[in-house]
């Protein structure tokens, strides 16, 4: 499946292939994603972009969560996917990164709102959550721009890289806002 946000810029749901874009997007950027992102420490080599591919890609029904690439003009930027999904009660949130070099170009923001439609109007979420380290400015402002409401700080929310703990900054939406 593809979402298309314009002409130059797709989802495209994630396949098995795309486990050596993913990979080497973390290996050639590793000490400027592993500031926020946990799993870089855990990524070493190809194998375990492949098993983390697999794992997702081959999600038994009742726990698969949609996962696409970004990708501008077909080229692999980033991962955005909807994850810690509760169906009964129709929450999801939404987790993002992106290459350092495609920063600044409005590119998750668009993202998300296009997975935001997707999980409202085609899944049927009632809520949808992003989390955000409460230092990681970037990723903070785009619940900020798509009109998220801020609901408070998860202390001790997420362990990043070196045992830290970080607090992270806890935004929603609803289908009605």
């Amino acid at each position: 499946m593809t979402i298309k946000i314009d002409s130059n810029l797709e989802l495209r749901q994630l396949k098995l292939s795309d486990a050596i874009d993913i990979f080497n997007a973390i290996s050639s950027q590793r000490e400027y994603l592993k500031k926020w992102l946990p799993f870089v420490a855990f990524t070493q080599e190809l194998k375990d972009t492949e098993n983390f591919v697999n794992s997702v890609v081959n999600a038994p029904e009742d726990k698969f969560e949609y996962t696409f690439t970004i990708r501008k003009q077909n080229e692999f930027v980033g991962l955005i996917g909807l994850k810690d999904s509760d169906k009964i009660n129709r929450i999801t949130e939404i987790g993002y990164w992106l290459s350092e070099k495609f920063q600044k170009q409005g590119i998750v923001t668009k993202s998300v709102k296009e997975l935001c439609d997707f999980a409202f109007k085609k899944q049927g979420f009632n809520r949808i959550q992003i989390k955000c380290a409460v230092e990681n400015k970037s990723s903070a402002n785009v619940p900020k721009r798509l009109g998220f409401k801020f609901e408070g700080i998860e202390r001790d929310g997420e362990l990043l890289s070196e045992n830290i703990f970080t607090d992270l900054e806890v935004y929603s939406k609803l289908k009605n806002d």
